[in-house]
Protein backbone atom coordinates (compact mmCIF):
# COMPACT_ATOMS: atom_id res chain seq x y z
CA UNK A 1 0.00 0.00 0.00
CA UNK A 2 1.51 3.36 -0.84
CA UNK A 3 0.19 6.61 -0.74
CA UNK A 4 0.94 10.56 -0.93
CA UNK A 5 0.16 13.21 1.58
CA UNK A 6 1.61 16.98 1.09
CA UNK A 7 1.09 20.03 3.09
CA UNK A 8 2.19 23.95 2.40
CA UNK A 9 4.30 25.87 5.66
CA UNK A 10 4.04 29.34 6.25
CA UNK A 11 8.14 29.87 6.60
CA UNK A 12 11.19 29.63 4.84
CA UNK A 13 12.73 26.23 3.63
CA UNK A 14 15.70 26.48 5.90
CA UNK A 15 13.44 27.03 8.82
CA UNK A 16 11.21 24.12 8.02
CA UNK A 17 14.43 22.00 7.82
CA UNK A 18 16.40 23.45 11.26
CA UNK A 19 12.66 22.58 13.32
CA UNK A 20 12.25 19.34 11.23
CA UNK A 21 16.01 17.83 11.86
CA UNK A 22 15.84 18.76 15.94
CA UNK A 23 14.64 15.87 17.74
CA UNK A 24 14.09 17.75 20.63
CA UNK A 25 10.78 18.88 18.49
CA UNK A 26 9.30 15.88 17.79
CA UNK A 27 7.28 15.31 21.62
CA UNK A 28 6.38 18.98 20.51
CA UNK A 29 4.54 18.12 17.47
CA UNK A 30 4.29 14.21 17.29
CA UNK A 31 0.80 13.33 18.94
CA UNK A 32 2.04 10.46 22.12
CA UNK A 33 5.12 10.04 21.18
CA UNK A 34 6.63 9.93 24.82
CA UNK A 35 10.35 8.88 24.14
CA UNK A 36 13.33 8.72 21.30
CA UNK A 37 16.03 6.91 22.35
CA UNK A 38 18.89 6.11 20.07
CA UNK A 39 20.22 2.67 19.64
CA UNK A 40 23.07 2.32 17.16
CA UNK A 41 24.54 4.73 15.04
CA UNK A 42 24.91 8.88 14.61
CA UNK A 43 20.87 9.62 15.31
CA UNK A 44 19.76 11.61 11.96
CA UNK A 45 22.42 9.75 10.08
CA UNK A 46 21.69 6.82 7.19
CA UNK A 47 21.34 3.55 9.10
CA UNK A 48 20.70 4.87 12.73
CA UNK A 49 18.49 2.99 14.64
CA UNK A 50 16.02 4.57 17.39
CA UNK A 51 13.20 3.21 19.52
CA UNK A 52 10.09 5.55 19.42
CA UNK A 53 7.75 5.03 22.06
CA UNK A 54 4.26 6.10 22.06
CA UNK A 55 0.98 6.26 23.99
CA UNK A 56 -2.19 6.26 21.97
CA UNK A 57 -5.34 6.40 23.99
CA UNK A 58 -3.54 4.98 27.14
CA UNK A 59 -2.28 1.95 24.43
CA UNK A 60 1.52 1.83 24.30
CA UNK A 61 3.30 1.02 21.31
CA UNK A 62 7.06 1.45 20.56
CA UNK A 63 8.49 1.06 17.02
CA UNK A 64 12.10 0.85 15.60
CA UNK A 65 12.88 3.64 13.04
CA UNK A 66 16.13 3.61 10.76
CA UNK A 67 17.47 5.88 8.37
CA UNK A 68 18.03 5.43 5.26
CA UNK A 69 18.42 8.53 3.61
CA UNK A 70 20.00 12.25 4.51
CA UNK A 71 19.87 14.46 1.62
CA UNK A 72 18.06 17.59 2.96
CA UNK A 73 16.43 19.31 1.83
CA UNK A 74 15.41 17.25 -0.77
CA UNK A 75 14.52 13.89 1.51
CA UNK A 76 15.09 12.47 4.49
CA UNK A 77 13.84 9.00 4.87
CA UNK A 78 13.59 6.30 7.32
CA UNK A 79 11.61 2.76 8.24
CA UNK A 80 9.64 2.11 11.09
CA UNK A 81 8.41 -1.41 12.07
CA UNK A 82 6.09 -2.44 14.53
CA UNK A 83 4.18 -5.38 15.40
CA UNK A 84 3.81 -6.60 11.48
CA UNK A 85 4.24 -3.64 10.25
CA UNK A 86 6.79 -1.93 7.94
CA UNK A 87 6.65 1.74 6.81
CA UNK A 88 8.92 3.33 4.61
CA UNK A 89 8.54 7.45 4.93
CA UNK A 90 10.11 9.54 2.49
CA UNK A 91 10.04 13.26 4.06
CA UNK A 92 10.30 16.09 0.63
CA UNK A 93 10.98 19.17 0.87
CA UNK A 94 10.22 22.14 -1.78
CA UNK A 95 10.60 25.84 -1.34
CA UNK A 96 7.28 27.05 -3.31
CA UNK A 97 8.39 31.35 -2.45
CA UNK A 98 10.86 32.46 -0.06
CA UNK A 99 8.36 32.18 2.57
CA UNK A 100 6.51 28.84 1.69
CA UNK A 101 7.78 25.21 1.85
CA UNK A 102 5.82 22.30 0.64
CA UNK A 103 6.10 19.19 2.68
CA UNK A 104 5.42 15.90 0.95
CA UNK A 105 5.59 12.30 2.35
CA UNK A 106 5.53 9.39 0.28
CA UNK A 107 4.24 6.38 2.69
CA UNK A 108 4.24 3.04 1.72
CA UNK A 109 3.37 0.15 3.87
CA UNK A 110 3.90 -3.61 3.72
CA UNK A 111 2.85 -5.68 6.48
CA UNK A 112 2.47 -9.32 7.80
CA UNK A 113 -0.27 -11.98 8.11
CA UNK A 114 -2.68 -11.02 9.76
CA UNK A 115 -2.38 -7.36 9.36
CA UNK A 116 -2.05 -7.99 5.47
CA UNK A 117 -5.88 -8.97 5.24
CA UNK A 118 -7.04 -5.84 6.75
CA UNK A 119 -4.23 -3.69 4.55
CA UNK A 120 -7.54 -2.36 2.42
CA UNK A 121 -9.38 -1.33 5.87
CA UNK A 122 -6.35 0.55 7.59
CA UNK A 123 -5.37 2.54 4.31
CA UNK A 124 -7.82 5.70 5.07
CA UNK A 125 -6.91 5.39 8.91
CA UNK A 126 -2.45 5.14 8.11
CA UNK A 127 -3.68 8.33 5.51
CA UNK A 128 -5.58 10.28 8.38
CA UNK A 129 -2.56 10.09 10.91
CA UNK A 130 0.03 10.96 8.11
CA UNK A 131 -2.03 13.81 7.30
CA UNK A 132 -1.91 14.74 10.73
CA UNK A 133 1.29 14.54 11.24
CA UNK A 134 2.27 17.04 8.80
CA UNK A 135 -0.66 19.45 9.91
CA UNK A 136 1.24 19.30 13.44
CA UNK A 137 4.29 20.00 12.47
CA UNK A 138 2.52 22.29 10.54
CA UNK A 139 0.88 24.40 12.95
CA UNK A 140 3.90 24.09 15.01
CA UNK A 141 6.68 25.14 13.00
CA UNK A 142 4.26 28.12 11.73
CA UNK A 143 3.80 29.05 15.58
CA UNK A 144 7.65 29.57 15.82
CA UNK A 145 9.69 32.58 15.04
CA UNK A 146 11.93 32.48 11.67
Amino acid sequence: MKFTVSIDIHKPLDFVIQTFDDPVNLKRWMKGLESFEPISGNPGQPGAKSKLTFNLNGRKMEMEETITVRNLPKEFSGTYEVGGIWNLVQNQFEALSPNLTRYTSVQEFRMKAPMKWFSLLLKPMFRKQSTQHLQSFKEFTESLES
